[in-house]
């Protein structure tokens, strides 16, 4: 019995199969995921601080508030972005998954005295009544929805802006693609740690599943019950990236390196995309 159970949770699954547990609102993992947020020296849940106050500068001068005075930030995380948006003098509107990230941006922001609006939901589902001049989805979020789930955000993204406002997104470059190593780990962890309070077994694995998407699965053994995680992400060519934003509607104003601005390289880690509502 004990085989067949491992070997249901190590099998590798379908592409793109949803996790059954939703690790994002755990009680215990997503308090993990948010010190991981608020680490200014970790590159995991959130870039590092000094990339995040880099790029919310260089976003405020291609779409500047006094011409795209509200915008939107999907998966923002604990407000890292969105504060220093409202700070900037934007009409700031944060939305994520995580009740625990959006509890604490609430928090933060009402210790500070800004005015930004929180939404704890699913932006594959976003009915907001409201329109916004610019929206960002930051730190490669777009890349670990399949493709039907990436086509129902843009065309949200789309309804959600007024003709003109601008979108910008990341993605993992197929240069990440090929740095990409698959293995096989474990660990132990007997006083508990990332997956889990109590002690557990962690094993990893890490799979190229087609030419341009790869998975990570996690499969947590405690003592009382064994969950797997799947983490997935797709990696983008330019030409793939472009396609997409067209297909959705979207006019292409740039392609750049990373959402601080840099240029495209061939052998750069992430692709960055500006897109546009076009009016009329």
């Amino acid at each position: 019995m004990m085989y067949k159970h491992m070997i249901q949770f190590l099998d590798r699954p379908d592409l793109y199969q949803k996790t059954e547990a939703a690790f994002w609102d755990d009680e215990h993992i997503s308090g993990e995921m948010l010190k991981a947020h608020l680490a200014p020296d970790f590159e995991g849940a959130s870039r590092k601080l000094e990339f995040i106050q880099r790029s919310a500068a260089w976003i405020g001068e291609i779409m500047p508030p006094a011409k795209y005075p509200r915008i939107l930030d999907v998966g923002c995380g604990p407000g890292l972005y969105t504060e220093r948006f409202a700070k900037m003098g934007y009409g700031t509107t944060g939305m994520d998954l995580s009740r625990r990230s959006v509890q604490y941006a609430r928090d933060s922001a009402a210790s500070q005295g800004l005015d930004i609006t929180y939404y704890c939901q699913n932006y594959l589902a976003m009915e907001l009544e409201e329109t916004f001049d610019a929206a960002v989805m930051i730190y490669c979020d777009y890349g670990v929805l399949p493709d039907h789930e990436r086509r129902t955000l843009l065309r949200n993204l789309y309804n959600h802006l007024r003709p003109g406002g601008k979108v910008l997104l990341d993605v993992f470059s197929m240069e990440s693609y090929r740095r990409f190593e698959e293995l096989q780990t474990w660990e132990t962890c007997p006083k508990g740690g990332f997956w889990k309070k109590e002690g557990y077994i962690a094993l990893t694995g890490k799979y190229r599943c087609t030419d341009h998407v790869t998975l990570e699965q996690v499969t947590v053994i405690g003592e009382r019950e064994t969950k797997a995680y799947c983490l997935w992400n797709t990696y983008f060519t330019k030409e793939m990236l472009v396609r997409e934003a067209g297909e959705a509607g979207f006019g292409v104003c740039g392609v750049l390196g990373d959402v601080a601005g840099s240029p495209c390289r061939e052998d750069g880690p992430t692709i960055a995309i500006l897109i546009e509502k076009q009016a009329g």
